[in-house]
């Protein structure tokens, strides 16, 4: 079904990182098939399929989605991981929380609702070319 090139290319891309710097601000969503470390600022939402990432001084005002996710910034939005969410001592949370397994260091704030025992779900991200079919879609 998949040739050895197509395999080793969805393998590349699930190990690949994605870094949003200190002193980087992103208005708009992110959506990545690796891991996604934020340092700086979103706006937006953003969807990981692998391991999200928030740094102590790092904020996203959005929707976060991921298969497991390591806070230690803030966050205004929900938030839902697929197997494990850790919240850091420096962790400020602003929105629900649908999880498998949560660990909630102490010092972290959570301000929200919280579902746990969250079955597993794909993770789907949209590609350029699958939004310019969704789009022609609706037009007809």
């Amino acid at each position: 079904m998949f040739s050895k090139e197509d395999k080793k290319s969805t393998e590349d891309l699930s190990q690949s990182s994605n870094i949003i710097g200190k002193e980087t601000v992103l208005e708009g969503s992110l959506e990545s098939e690796g891991n996604v470390r934020i340092e700086g600022k979103i706006y937006g939402n953003v969807k990981a399929k692998a391991k999200f990432v928030l740094g102590a001084e790092a904020y996203v005002d959005g929707s976060v989605v991921a298969r497991t996710a390591e806070v230690a910034g803030k966050v205004r939005g929900n938030i839902e991981i697929s197997e494990m969410l850790i919240l850091k001592p420096s962790a400020v949370i602003n929105g629900d929380i649908l999880t498998n397994q949560l660990v909630v260091e102490p010092g972290a704030t959570f301000n929200g609702g919280c579902k746990m025992g969250h079955l597993a779900k794909e993770i789907e991200i949209i590609t350029p070319q699958s939004r310019v079919a969704e789009k022609a879609i609706k037009r007809a």
